[in-house]
């Protein structure tokens, strides 16, 4: 009888510098997007660069998917060449002599053709760059050469996709010309990738797990809707603090331009983007956006009305606000309310709400 090998990416590092340390120990998901999540200086991009063997970390243990990459313990370290990864950094770092076509050949020399999982044909039409083949670096935007950059890391067929803030680089009209191609290849490529971002609005819109660190530690790892909802980690006292929703496309509403999004706790009204009926959909929900009240109220311009349930309050970043943490048929929700309207409703753990959220405010 064979064993089964979970998927799962186990890294455990430690790391000394004058004034720095590393120090890890991590199971990660073997697939989907894990961002690594934390402020400049907490060690995101020395975890990836010890992923990727590029920072040899004596004592240090990887495996990825059941193969080990580095076990200190037993003489193993592959080198980096060796490692069947793709990394992308902040710059795509293309050859300026070569043309794109060349540019994205070139990396599949690593990989023996009856290895390739992605074809170099598939990572054109799924970065959209089939149109930029012909062209010199120099003569692309910042997102084409990303967008040429990351299909460059897909075409060697990697085990694991490292992205080291891939997005920091680009203005915000960039940004969100490249964010549906990043959305696409999580839907559909069955590749783990690591994500290194301090930016929420990516880390909402492409993760499914959740890497919280902080001076060289991990503070929390786990489902990104748990650990947004959480009152005890530093992401809560953030301003934009909030959850992320998954739910399916219902119901359009063609004559108000609305779609309904249903989600085990309820249901929600969005504008319509452009998706279509039983497409899945994520909404960022920020703990701003939601009120409570004891009784559902049905002479009021907000249209989404969800039963709740009180689970915790805990402090806010400001003395007049309190956070609360919400149930809604097993979807956590956060509200962030005055504590003079916390104490008016009188809420404690337990107390049955209704939560309030504008469809206008609800992040798509």
């Amino acid at each position: 009888m064979t064993a089964t090998i979970s998927a799962s990416v186990r890294a455990r590092f430690r790391l000394d510098y004058p004034g720095f340390a590393l120090d890890v120990d991590l199971d990660l998901p073997g697939k989907g997007v894990t961002a690594l999540f934390g402020h400049s200086g907490s060690g995101k991009t020395t975890l990836l660069r010890a992923i990727a063997g590029l920072e040899r970390v004596p004592g240090g243990y990887l495996a990825v998917n059941g193969n080990v990459w580095q076990d200190d313990a037993r003489g193993v370290f592959l080198p980096t060449h060796l490692r069947p990864l793709g990394y992308v950094f902040q710059e795509a770092s293309l050859f300026a002599h070569l043309n794109i076509r060349r540019n994205l050949e070139y990396g599949l020399k690593r990989v023996a053709e009856q290895h390739r999982k992605v074809s170099l044909a598939h990572a054109i039409e799924l970065l959209g760059i089939g149109h930029l083949l012909e062209r010199m670096p120099d003569a692309l935007s910042g997102g084409e050469r990303q967008r040429v950059g990351i299909a460059r890391a897909l075409a060697v067929s990697p085990q694991l996709l490292l992205m080291d803030e891939p997005l920091a680089a680009l203005d915000l009209k960039l940004k969100g010309e490249i964010l549906p191609y990043l959305e696409r290849l999580h839907d559909e490529l069955d590749i783990p990738v690591l994500y290194v971002s301090h930016s929420p609005d990516e880390v909402a819109r492409l993760a499914d797990h959740l890497v919280l660190m902080e001076k060289g530690k991990v503070l929390a790892s786990g489902g990104l809707t748990e650990s947004l909802a959480r009152l005890d980690l530093p992401l809560s006292q953030h301003e934009d603090a909030g959850v992320v929703l998954a739910g399916t496309i219902t119901a359009c509403d063609t004559q108000w331009h609305l779609n309904c999004v249903s989600f085990a706790g309820g249901q929600l009204w969005v504008r319509d983007n452009g998706a279509s009926l039983q497409q899945k959909l994520r909404l960022r929900i920020l703990a701003r956006d939601v009120s409570l009240t004891l009784t559902p109220h049905t002479d009021s311009s907000i249209l989404n009305v969800v039963s709740a349930t009180v689970i915790e309050l805990g402090d806010d970043h400001h003395p007049a606000l309190t956070l609360v943490r919400l149930d809604a048929g097993g979807t956590p929700l956060l509200a962030r309310l005055t504590r003079r309207s916390a104490a008016s409703l009188d809420l404690y753990p337990g107390r049955a709400v209704w939560a309030q959220i504008k469809s206008v405010a609800l992040i798509q």
